[in-house]
């Protein structure tokens, strides 16, 4: 199968919200009025840890059906820790983005511990947004200036 591309394109609404759309879905990313946003919706990196939640659970049910078991319920907790400083310009001694993430998998099924462990090293080795998080990825970010001519 060749690449395939995933795009979300949209517009801030406000300093702190951004309104998304990713194929026919409409994705609204907000702050906590904590950090002087609306709290309308998840912030970027809740939307990141569900990300992370949701392609575990995708690729948790395709390796178990390629092991030959099924999963009945399968329940995820993910938290991640983050030291805002220097995000809000506070510091630059602080990396700006997570410092650790934890994802913890409980799975109501019939198999055992060792399948189950087995599982989870495909699981953690297939699954593109832990590679995301735990790999350095090229980035490029530009921007251009739109020019009002009367």
């Amino acid at each position: 199968m060749s690449d395939l591309k995933f795009t979300v394109t949209g517009k801030s609404t406000s300093a702190t919200q951004f309104i998304g759309e990713a194929r026919q879905f409409k994705l609204i990313v907000d702050e906590p009025e904590a950090l002087n946003g609306t709290d309308e919706d998840a912030n970027p990196v809740e939307y990141i840890l569900a990300g992370f939640a949701g392609c575990v659970n995708v690729v948790g049910h395709l390796v178990a059906k390629e092991l030959g078991f099924k999963i009945d319920k399968l329940n995820i907790e993910v938290s991640g820790y983050i030291n805002p400083n220097k995000f809000l310009g506070a510091s630059n001694n602080e990396r700006a983005g997570f410092k650790s993430i934890e994802l913890n998998l409980v799975p109501e099924t019939e198999a055992s511990i060792e399948i189950l462990v087995k599982w989870l090293e495909i699981v953690e080795a297939r699954c593109p947004v832990r590679d995301n998080l735990s790999n350095k990825t090229p980035i490029k970010i530009s921007v251009e200036k739109e020019y009002n001519l009367k």
